[in-house]
């Protein structure tokens, strides 16, 4: 099954690159081009791309409203959006992600990383490292407070070894750090990961650690008990 592409960056030259990359390997298809957000909210709809890669400073509409946009549109649904960065470090990609960004990656990635990361997203897989985890997001998530959001009621409903298992991914661990962790089964972890997910209404585990930190479940800082 193709993996079909959209590109959204203000500089043809960057998407030139990427283009050629996308399209070297097979089952890779770039679909769409955009110079700004609304021209990739638009490339979104009349493509039903499986992937964009969202340029975070465009001008006019940015790639954090756009990948608002395209969240929440319900006939959107399958779309996931990978941010594109040239400062990881950067309290954007964070605004990003709390937009339902699937994950972010820098400008200057290796091809081969490139093309990983569209299928782990494409795949409905958060493209997060532990030291993204736990240095960019939960920095900044503790200084961003303007649009700060109260902890989901849903928190409530999660189990003690969901909620367990839901601070260790905050926290950067991978399911099979948390299943040695434990002395669970790596499909074990993933089930109750995904149940999680779908009592939380996040969209994948970029947005299950978003949610931990702004309820307040994980506080930046905070060793692993």
């Amino acid at each position: 099954m193709t993996i079909r592409i959209v590109l959204a960056d203000d500089q043809a030259l960057i998407r030139a690159g990427f283009k050629m990359i996308i399209e070297s390997e097979p089952g890779m298809q770039v679909v769409g081009e955009a110079s700004d957000g609304r021209e990739a909210l638009a490339c979104a709809r009349s493509t039903r791309a499986d992937v964009v890669l969202m340029d975070i400073r465009m001008p006019g509409m940015d790639g954090i409203e756009a990948t608002r946009r395209i969240v929440a549109e319900e006939d959107l649904a399958g779309v996931r959006v990978l941010v594109l960065t040239t400062f990881e470090m950067d309290e954007n990609v964070v605004r990003a992600l709390r937009a339902g960004a699937s994950g972010f990656l820098g400008k200057g990635v290796e091809p081969a990383e490139l093309l990983r990361a569209i299928r782990v997203v494409a795949a409905g897989d958060a493209l997060l490292s532990p030291q993204a985890t736990r240095g960019l997001i939960g920095h900044f998530l503790a200084t961003i407070e303007a649009d700060e959001q109260p902890a989901p009621a849903a928190l409530g409903s999660l189990t003690d070894r969901e909620r367990e298992i839901v601070i260790l991914v905050a926290h950067g661990l991978s399911n099979e750090d948390i299943a040695e962790r434990l002395f669970l089964s790596p499909l074990t972890v993933k089930t109750h990961v995904n149940r999680a997910m779908n009592k939380l209404d996040a969209r994948d585990r970029a947005q299950l650690v978003v949610i931990a930190y702004q309820s307040r479940l994980v506080r930046p800082g905070e060793a692993i008990r």
